[in-house]
């Protein structure tokens, strides 16, 4: 272990006796210090389901599951707890959740189903309202209010109508026996809070809690770390106070204020060392972040030499920028065969921005993909099969239900679902379970009481069969009969879609079946046991995205700045760093102390991707709305500190690049660019 960590790093994996923050700077190697530390934590005595390690990302937590089984082995990698806070939440839930009135196959309800609840519970049509409603309900709910206390805190007109909605909702989903994603946190929070016995068990259960990115987590996140860990306090917190950015959503950095006030033991290990960047890049990373007042102090640096001066590009507009960047990307190319599309990323502030860049990257023949773009689980055809499966787990989910009754259509018009929506509404049972009530007939005549009790039963046949199909192919079998039966590939080639988009929907569905089969597997040699077709159902619902397939191609990376926090890219350009773009401001916007910091903080994150260059690109022009404004550089970039002659395109190399355009050929690189 010596061999591969630095004296910082053993530091904080040898540290046990009281509650540690290690202070990961960008590229410090704080997942190798987290699965190292598992593995000390294990020769100190504690069995692998004694230790949980919490992250924010399924992606992260399957990364750090897989390098703590290569040092642990897969016995011992089995019984570890590596999740996100949610999943860890619907843990908690489906074993303790009784004690809140929920019943352990709960349904956890995505965000259009949470907006379709809302404009119910709101009396309203209005999408925009209900997206209104829903934010200002998720940041009450991740400060820890309920509608009570929100109502009590509510500043106008606007937020006493949410805090109404807000009551409404919360009722509705009870009723349905349904959680939203933040009731994942709050509610495990309440459970505990409420019950010593619970409390208690889950504090013995879990004695070492390992919580990555630390300064992400919001109120609520940060008061059941502490209630999970009690008063001992036995955890490992790691984060970086320089790469908070996520104060829009309710991360707060005072969590990261309050953990040396709530454990006055606390040790402080800051991770210097920096293993991704040149020196020049992290020199201009430091003097960003130094304008920044500090809660911990650290200073990056790297043993990797100085390397190519950062540079500073301006352009004369948008279209001129992204000429810019595709022109970089075809030099660096030509000057060395070894480099790959994949090794490039542009970087921006606002979504946008990529527009006038996906357009020249397709007309120069140049793969790329957009991060952060679509989730497979947010495409139409992939929430029809979901609301059918979370039916099957949970038939009091009225929401599934009314998408999977109408999708594909057999049938059963608005107004026998309206008529069907009073009668349980009454009764106050579930739409699924109205189906079978005696007195339906009271309601419902002929026809449409035949084609709900046919689809009632339909599903019914399902959940069993689901319920006792166990292993990749059969699950396969199963999925595929499911589909023709109720005549889904028709369904999709109806729709009004063109047949290339219904192949290409059809294609996604297929890919859907697949990757349930294979979760239905089971991986012997990882200790997981074959499931059935229900208990991967139950899991869908906390998943929030399919890892995206083209990680794994050459491909140009476009991204957000946010999107792109925890990637890395050996050649990485940062566009549009203008004033009003980053920071990023609008007219009516009022420039707080505390949203400029964390803007800078995210122009940190965007230097400190950067592997071995980094060119910081701004316009003398850029477009606001339907007009063109004059471009001012942001102020980060005289923050940078730059060496004005070393980072500026030289005139001759300029004419030099454009003739080399001219001609249509790459620009041969010199040692300037």
């Amino acid at each position: 272990m010596a061999d591969t960590l630095n004296n910082a790093q053993m530091e904080a994996v040898q540290h046990l006796r009281s509650p540690c923050l290690v202070l990961a700077g960008a590229g410090s190697g704080k997942t190798r210090v987290i699965t190292h530390k598992i593995v000390r934590l294990l020769q100190a005595g504690l069995k692998p389901s004694e230790i949980a390690a919490i992250t924010f990302t399924n992606k992260a937590a399957q990364e750090m599951r897989e390098r703590a089984r290569a040092l642990t082995g897969p016995k011992a990698a089995k019984d570890l707890l590596v999740s996100t806070f949610h999943s860890l939440g619907v843990r908690m839930l489906r074993e303790d959740g009784a004690r809140l009135g929920l019943k352990p196959n709960f349904s956890i309800l995505d965000s259009d189903d949470v907006l379709g609840v809302l404009r119910e519970a709101g009396g309203s049509t209005d999408n925009a309202q209900a997206r209104g409603w829903q934010w200002t309900i998720s940041l009450w709910k991740n400060q820890g209010l309920d509608a009570e206390a929100a109502a009590a805190v509510a500043q106008d007109e606007d937020e006493r109508l949410a805090a109404v909605v807000m009551q409404r909702y919360q009722e509705r989903l009870s009723a349905f026996q349904a959680v939203d994603f933040d009731d994942l946190i709050g509610l495990p929070l309440a459970l505990l809070n409420r019950e010593p016995e619970t409390r208690a068990k889950w504090q013995q259960r879990l004695r070492h809690v390992l919580v990555d990115e630390v300064q992400d987590t919001n109120a609520v996140q940060y008061e059941l770390l502490k209630a999970i860990v009690g008063e001992a306090g036995v955890f490992t917190a790691v984060g970086d106070d320089d790469q908070s950015i996520y104060g829009w959503r309710g991360a707060t950095i005072e969590n990261l204020k309050r953990l040396p006030q709530d454990y006055p033991e606390l040790k402080v290990i800051p991770l210097e060392q920096n293993y991704r960047s040149t020196g020049n890049i992290l020199r201009a990373a430091n003097a960003v972040i130094a304008q920044n007042p500090k809660i911990f102090e650290k200073k990056l640096w790297s043993e990797f030499g100085d390397g190519e001066p950062v540079r500073l590009l301006e352009c004369d507009g948008e279209e001129h920028e992204a000429e810019r960047a595709v022109a970089r990307i075809q030099a660096l190319r030509a000057q060395d065969g070894r480099i790959g599309f994949g090794d490039f990323a542009l970087l921006y502030r606002a979504n946008h921005q990529a527009r006038v860049f996906e357009q020249k990257l397709r007309a120069a023949q140049i793969p790329y993909r957009v991060s952060g773009g679509q989730s497979f689980f947010d495409r139409a055809e992939i929430k029809d099969l979901t609301s059918w499966l979370r039916l099957l787990v949970n038939n009091d989910d009225d929401p599934a239900f009314m998408r999977a009754v109408t999708t594909p259509k057999r049938g059963i018009g608005h107004q026998t679902l309206g008529a069907l929506g009073e009668f349980a509404s009454v009764r106050k049972i579930s739409l699924f379970e109205a189906l079978f009530a005696p007195s339906l007939g009271g309601a419902l005549k002929g026809r449409a009481i035949e084609s709900l009790h046919e689809f009632g039963r339909y599903v019914n046949d399902l959940e069993y069969r689901a319920r006792h199909c166990q292993g990749g192919e059969a699950a396969k079998a199963l999925l595929l009969e499911w589909l023709k039966d109720i005549g889904y590939e028709q369904h999709l080639y109806d729709s009004g879609d063109t047949e290339k988009v219904a192949a290409a929907r059809w294609t996604n569905v297929l890919d859907f079946i697949d990757w349930i089969s294979r979760r239905c597997e089971g991986k012997p040699d990882e200790g997981t046991e074959p499931q059935t077709v229900l208990q991967v159902a139950q899991t869908i619902s906390v998943i929030l995205s399919l890892a995206d397939r083209s990680d794994e191609q050459d491909v140009v990376t476009l991204s957000t700045l946010h999107a792109a926090k925890g990637l890395e890219w050996p050649h990485v350009v940062l566009v549009g760093v203008n004033e009003g773009l980053i920071p990023f401001r609008s007219d009516a916007d009022d420039m707080t102390p505390e949203r400029l910091e964390e803007e800078r903080r995210l122009m940190y994150v965007g230097i400190t991707r950067a592997r071995t260059t980094l060119v910081v690109s701004t316009l003398r022009r850029r477009k606001k709305g339907r007009d063109t404004v004059q471009g001012v550089p942001s102020r980060f970039i005289a923050e940078m500190k730059l060496h004005e002659a070393t980072t500026r395109e030289d005139p001759r190399e300029r004419l030099r690049r454009l003739r080399a355009e001219l001609a249509g050929r790459p620009a041969a690189v010199t040692p300037t660019e």
